[in-house]
């Protein structure tokens, strides 16, 4: 048994696809290739160390930046002083994110699947660094959208710099009222809670329905038009309900104007936001997405997904250097019944190994995945870390949630296995496992699930879950790193 210490293994590393995931930025190499990086650049004060750069510099940061998306990207990029200066190896982990959920079989594509995948970013700010990096990496098509003039100049600029991208990226500006019908609340005022008073006043909004006396800055009502189909959106929210909070960090100077940095109520309230619009634009995207900032956060949004009727629930963690961002992704298309196993062997314990791992994956990134897909499923999750658990509950809400989607020959066999035979099956009021993650050696992990009541009539559920569990993993950690 491996000591606490020792198994605390590294910390969650940046997306495997991330070209900077094997070999960081070589500071000294940019410095040469680029002498207006050069000032910038200092060697490390320690023997054999990597160059670095002044963080809390801005106008390092914006070099850096700049430097790299040219060099790496093809991409002419520049923004004034005080705007937010982006990350390029953070702000990549994003779009390859939203990759692996276009490439999943969660959802079913939109009818014409030879179209080009077209994305909205939402504030998409001077930088408009993911429509650049979208294009340039993978070919998308953009919309970019923003609410100042700064912001929306600076980023039709970036666009224009870059003609061999700018047919891929409209800038629009989001004060710009594009539906044309309206829905006006008989108070003059609107309480966003009335969006989902009740679901079939959710269901039978359309997409060209906005609030014509909402306070707040359009996000994504107002701004979609009515036509419009997109495969995701993306955000990077105003973390901060306060300047002063935005200032807090010493360590960096990342720039950023109040409008990209602040919002009342902060990011949860901006992401409540979006997620009141995606009820109405719900068949107008396949899958919703915002960039999170606090995990205290990422679980209070989750709940709210689940109170609006979402069909689907994704969520990650996105590294890079000593900043930790979460990823959140929604959807009410319905989920392929083919992604649920029907014919899973009824036990109340599981395991399966994860053999052939990239060295940066070990216990501690598979132990965090493992939380991620439970909490996708709409489940409460608790992590220990000393011990490489998560305890899972699943509410009796969730369980018939499951069975609606497609689990129906499991439910006949949980009633067959009752000693009472009556057609009204009476659920357990949860369904409590824990699953535990043991490295047995580099490369490889052992997955191992354990019902806490064997005698749950619902086995087949949690057979059934850690059976895709165990899909998901290989698929995201096996067999997408082999080619396969």
């Amino acid at each position: 048994m491996q000591s606490k210490k020792r198994r605390r293994v590294d910390p969650p590393t940046i997306h495997p696809r991330n070209r900077y995931s094997e070999k960081p930025p070589d500071f000294g190499l940019l410095a040469y290739l680029y002498p207006s990086f050069s000032p910038y650049v200092f060697p490390s004060s320690r023997p054999g160390g990597r160059p670095s750069i002044d963080w809390t510099d801005f106008n390092a940061t914006r070099e850096l930046t700049r430097v790299l998306l040219l060099h790496d990207h093809g991409v002419n990029w520049w923004i004034p002083d005080h705007q937010l200066c982006p990350t390029v190896p953070n702000r990549s982990n994003y779009i390859h994110w939203i990759e692996d959920l276009l490439s999943s079989d969660l959802i079913p594509a939109w009818d014409c699947s030879d179209r080009k995948v077209r994305g909205f970013d939402i504030g998409t700010g001077a930088n408009c660094i993911y429509p650049l990096l979208g294009a340039s990496l993978l070919g998308w098509s953009f919309v970019g959208s923003d609410v100042t003039d700064a912001a929306l100049e600076w980023a039709r600029k970036n666009v224009e710099s870059n003609p061999h991208l700018s047919e891929l990226i409209e800038i629009r500006n989001a004060n710009d009222f594009l539906c044309s019908a309206e829905v006006k609340p008989k108070s003059g005022k609107i309480n966003e809670g009335e969006l989902f008073a009740e679901e079939k006043e959710a269901e039978s909004l359309e997409p060209k329905l906005v609030l014509s006396t909402f306070s707040k800055p359009h996000v994504l009502v107002g701004v979609v038009k009515d036509d419009e189909k997109f495969d995701f959106c993306m955000c990077n929210p105003p973390f901060f309900e306060s300047i002063e909070e935005a200032g807090l960090n010493p360590k960096t100077s990342c720039g950023g104007t109040p409008e990209e940095l602040v919002y009342p109520g902060g990011e949860q309230a901006f992401v409540t936001q979006i997620i009141n619009n995606s009820v109405v634009l719900r068949n107008s995207f396949r899958w919703f997405t915002s960039m999170v900032g606090r995990k205290a956060n990422l679980k209070v949004l989750v709940s709210k997904l689940r109170e609006v009727g979402v069909s689907l629930v994704k969520t990650t963690e996105f590294v890079q250097g000593q900043t930790a961002r979460w990823g959140l992704a929604w959807s009410f298309i319905a989920v392929k019944k083919s992604s649920i196993a029907l014919n899973t062997p009824i036990k109340s314990h599981h395991s399966f190994m994860l053999e052939g791992l990239q060295r940066q994956f070990g216990a501690f990134q598979i132990l965090k995945a493992v939380e991620s897909f439970f909490l996708a499923n709409g489940a409460i999750c608790k992590c220990d870390f000393s011990s490489f658990l998560v305890n899972v509950t699943l509410s009796n809400d969730q369980i018939g949630d499951l069975l609606k989607d497609g689990l129906a020959n499991i439910r006949g066999r949980a009633i067959s296995s009752m000693s009472n035979t009556s057609t009204d099956l009476k659920f357990p009021k949860e369904l409590l496992f824990h699953v535990s993650v043991f490295e047995q050696s580099p490369g490889t992990v052992l997955v191992r699930g354990s019902l806490l009541h064997k005698d749950n009539p619902l086995l087949g559920v949690f057979s059934s879950l850690f059976s895709r569990l165990e899909e998901a993993l290989k698929n995201d950690f096996v067999n997408k790193l082999r080619g396969s």
